[in-house]
This record gives C-alpha cells, structure tokens and sequence, in this order.
C-alpha cells in the first residue's frame, strides 16, 4: 500500500498519492429502491430536508450521518448518544443483510450523470498525509465544531460513512482504466430525485490496480469538498495511534478521486447576502474604490432603488461573467436595483490584500471581495450574522431583500486558481467555491475492519 513509517514520526506517511482498495459496505437494494437509501452530503442537509429523507425509507443512511438524539423512553437511565444510535444501526442493517460487504477489495469506478454533464472518478482508501507533505492540499480552512461532531460518529461507528472529494490533474493510465470500465456493466445503477444518475463499477484486478497505484503515485491532489471529514481522518489516525493501537484502516480515508482535466465536476459561485447594509450605503462607499455602473434595465428591475419589482438573477449573472472577462467584477443588488463594481483602484488592492500572500491568493476575487470590498471599503466585519451564504443567486437576493440587506453575487473560481492557492499551501477565504454533482451518500461505505 506503499506506507513508510518515520523513524520520528507516530503515524505512517504516505509515499506519494495513494489510493487503496477495500470491501465496500453497500445496501443490497437496487435501482429505485437503492436511490432512496441514499442522501446528499451531510452538511448540505437541513432539518426539512432531514425529515424528509427519513420518511422517504425506513433505512435511509441519514439515520447514520445524522442520527437523532435518544429520547428518555429508549435510553432510560443510559449514557447512550446518538453516536452510539448510528454505529447500533449500522449493525444491524449489516446483520440483516440490509447492507452487505463486497467479497474482494476493489477501487470503485463512480459516474455521476445530471443534464448531459458527466463527472467520473475512483473512490478508494486514501493513505492520510499531513498537508505540509504536499499531497493532499486543503484549500479551506476547518472549524472545531463539525470535526468534533463527525470525530465523535468515527469512534462510535468505526466506518468512514461518507467520502470526501479530491481533484489531480490526471489524463494518465489510471484515466484510462477509468475509462474502459465503463464500457462494461455497471455494478450499481440509480437516478436520485435531485436528477443525477449513479453508476458504479469495481475495479479488482491486481495488474489494474497496479497501473492505477503507479499512476497516482507522484501525483498531488486538492481537496474540493470534505475539508472538516479530512481533518476527521487525521484526528482519528492521531488517536489510534496514541492509543498505541499501530498501523491500521484508520491510516485511510474513503475518498472519490477526479481527474479535473478528463470529467471533472462542473464549478459555481457560493454568493453572499451582506446584511446591515443597505443598497445606497454600498453604492456610495463603492464610488471611487470601483467603477460603479447601475444595471437596472439589464436586471430587469423597475424604477426606483429599493422598490422595484424583482430582478432577474439570469440577466445580473450574465453580465457579471461577461464583465469578469477583464477582471475582477461583482454584482451588488437589493432584489428591486442592482450594480457591477469593477476595475478596484490599485490603491485599494495595494491596502487591503496582504503582501505576504501569494499572487494567486491576491489574485482571486473572493479575496477582492471579502478583503478589500467588505471589509476595507465597506467597513464590515467579515463573520457569520454580518456576511451569510448561498448556493445560488435567487436566494442571497431573497435575503437580501428579507433583511434589508445587499447580495454580492460573484463569479465560479476556476478550478486552476483553487489549485494553484492549495499548492501555494494558503487557505481561500470561507465557502469560496461550489463543485457539482457532489458524491452521493450511502453508496459506498467503508466500515473499518
């Protein structure tokens, strides 16, 4: 599995990228029936979305990413957690044949299909590197909440449940082996109700393994989705090995692996609703720090500013890609009026950026937005309940226009910048990106064992 172990160091390092094989854990459901076991990510699952995944089957996964707290009925007098709840019923699906192993351990071959885009890559066992080794490059940074919360479930169900989702620049062998999988059956073939369709095919060939493994091996990786379940990973093999527990499965992370440049995800904007702010306010601090042009009859808006009819997202995004053509460009609106900033003064950039950051760093335009727009022209402190977040343009207007408040659409980061800021081993300011299709929970599961 080409695992070294430092003579000074308490846990293995990797050699290069390297993606084992395993036993998946994967529900003997198929079709239909397979896709409604199945659920998004954990942390893009709200309590609506939640309850409707749990009524949708008895045996949907979200009871083991997001399991309930026991009620004082079925845990009287018990120090059972909810923990404790989804690794007892991750069990028992296992002993009753809900979910079942694989019989040889396998690279998976995963395909995402959703309206003519297709997304492919390898799901695995990654071996766990420290980030200053420069395999596996973060470019987020994590909060101790969520790594405590998915640590906690780690321990109690010792399963890596969900994988996270890496991107190399490929178009080596191992590419070609993805690509002559597919042209044979698949093992796994579903639609989930968001319109992707899923399809899986195992890889157990020792000499196909072989030219997968040799191919990744001098190859480095970034990380585009999954930051807090990779700080999982390491935490957990930290804690085994302290335990005096020696090399083992928790030296892995279950992992979907893309080649960017053959298949890879499609990229989008993460928007921002800046509350407290009123559309006027922004315009005027703008004035001088940007070139300022109103965009009123593109967006469809009517007259006046603040209380026109809606604007419409579609027209505002347009504009915002053809103008990011030349540079950095931001939409601001209030849902009735609606602006594009562009051209930053130098002497803007030259304040807010840092000079000892990288020129990738300094060059993306959500640090323009976050350093030098909200913070330094508009004077705000850049935090949760001053800035929030949204996947898609319609709803930060929404917000916006509920508060009271400013939208600041952007455009997608390319995914070269994301990796050149990772490999400049710099963090991007908080939800700078959005890749899609993401990977589909409760497919593979790889319990560790």
């Amino acid at each position: 599995m080409r695992l070294m172990v430092a003579p000074d160091a308490a846990v293995p390092v990797p050699a290069g990228l390297v993606l084992a094989p395993f036993r998946a854990a994967r529900f003997t459901a198929a079709g239909p029936d397979l896709a409604a076991l199945t659920s998004p990510p954990y942390d893009v699952i709200d309590e609506d979305g939640r309850t409707a995944l749990e009524a949708a089957a008895e045996h949907n996964v979200v009871r083991l990413i997001l399991p309930r707290d026991l009620s004082p009925a079925e845990s009287p007098g018990e120090p059972d957690s909810r923990y404790d709840r989804a690794a007892r019923t991750l069990r028992e699906w296992l002993d009753a044949g809900i979910l079942a192993r694989d019989e040889a351990p396998a690279l998976y071959v995963y395909e995402q299909e959703q309206d003519g885009h297709l997304q492919r890559g390898l799901v695995g066992a990654l071996a766990l590197a420290d980030p200053d080794a420069g395999i596996v490059l973060p470019h987020e940074n994590t909060m101790a909440g969520p790594v405590s919360d998915r640590l906690a479930l780690t321990r109690a169900t010792a399963a890596n449940l969900e994988p996270i989702f890496l991107l190399y620049d490929g178009g080596g062998p191992a590419s070609q082996v993805v690509a002559a999988a597919v042209t044979t059956p698949p093992i796994v073939d579903a639609h989930t109700d968001d319109g992707v369709t899923h399809r899986i095919w195992a890889i157990d060939d020792p000499a196909q393994l072989e030219t997968i493994a040799a191919d990744l091996l001098p190859r480095r990786a970034v990380i585009a989705d999954g930051h807090h379940r990779y700080a999982t990973y390491r935490h957990y093999q930290a804690e085994r090995h302290a335990a005096g527990d020696g090399a083992g499965a928790w030296d892995f992370g279950l992992t979907f692996l893309v080649d960017a440049t053959a298949n890879g995800p499609q990229v989008h904007a993460i928007h921002r609703a800046v509350l407290g702010l009123t559309l006027a306010d922004a315009v005027a601090r703008a004035e001088g720090a940007f070139t300022v042009r109103r965009l009123t009859e593109a967006a469809g808006a009517g007259a006046g500013a603040g209380a026109g009819a809606p604007v419409d997202p579609a027209a505002l995004l347009d504009e915002l890609a053809k103008a990011g053509h030349d540079g950095h460009a931001f939409v601001i609106s209030d849902d009735s009026d609606a602006y594009l900033l562009t051209a930053p003064a130098a002497d803007l950039l030259a304040r807010a950026l840092p000079a000892d950051r990288s020129a990738a760093f300094r060059g993306l335009d959500v640090t323009v937005a976050h350093l030098a727009l909200i913070t330094n022209v508009w004077g705000l402190e850049d935090r949760v309940g001053v800035v929030d977040y949204y996947h898609d343009a319609p709803a930060a207007l929404a917000a916006a226009r509920a508060t009271g408040g400013v939208a600041l659409l952007l455009n997608p980061t390319p995914v070269a910048d994301v990796t050149a800021v990772a490999g400049a081993a710099e963090r991007m300011p908080r939800k700078s990106t959005l890749f899609t299709p993401k990977p589909r929970t409760g497919l593979l599961i790889r319990p560790l064992d």
